[in-house]
Formats: structure tokens, C-alpha cells, sequence
């Protein structure tokens, strides 16, 4: 494995911790699917946890196009995208938008 797939493969696995451990302090035993968080919802996180949102969005789209490919700087770019379209529209879904910005 190279250098630049172990990394990745490291910060994929931190990021994943990171949503199950945040999961597992926030849940409050409901269940809730992906496409019922809004945009504010995203938004109003703090950091690490923002973060790991915003990364499992970006995962549960490319899970579901059947990759794991993906190019660092388009994720960097749609992020802020992603970013940029809720703050204007924080009532929409937010995986409605994601899946706009990733076209």
C-alpha cells in the first residue's frame, strides 16, 4: 500500500470514528435517515462534528454511486460548495444539496 492510500486510508478511518463516536454522544435513541437533516441542522454543528457531517455526506453519495474513488481537491471545492448553499437556502435537505454540488 502507498504512502498516499495508507494516509487516506487513515484519515477515512479517523473520520468514521469521529461520526461514530459523535453519533453514539449525540443520538438520543430515535432513529433518523440521512435525507431528514437540514442544511442549518449541518450548519449549526461546531467543528469536528461539522466536519464529520459534511465527510459522511460526502461518503453515504459515494457509497451510493458504488465508488471510492475521489479527488481531494473536488472535495475541498464541493465542500465549500456545499458550505456556500446552505447558508443561503438552510432550510433545504442536506443531501439534497450535496448531491447538487457533486453533480
Amino acid at each position: 500500500m502507498s504512502g498516499m492510500r495508507k494516509s487516506t486510508a487513515a484519515a477515512l478511518a479517523m473520520i468514521a470514528a469521529t461520526v461514530v463516536s459523535a453519533s453514539a454522544n449525540a443520538q438520543d435513541n430515535t432513529v433518523r435517515k440521512v435525507g431528514e437533516y437540514t442544511c442549518k441542522e449541518v450548519l449549526r454543528e461546531n467543528g469536528a462534528s461539522r466536519d464529520s457531517a459534511i465527510a459522511f455526506l460526502h461518503g453515504f453519495l459515494m457509497g451510493k454511486a458504488g465508488t471510492d474513488e475521489f479527488d481531494l481537491g473536488k472535495l475541498t471545492g464541493q465542500t465549500d460548495a456545499f458550505i456556500d448553499m446552505c447558508l443561503d437556502n438552510p432550510a433545504d435537505k442536506a443531501i439534497d444539496v450535496m448531491t447538487k454540488v457533486k453533480g
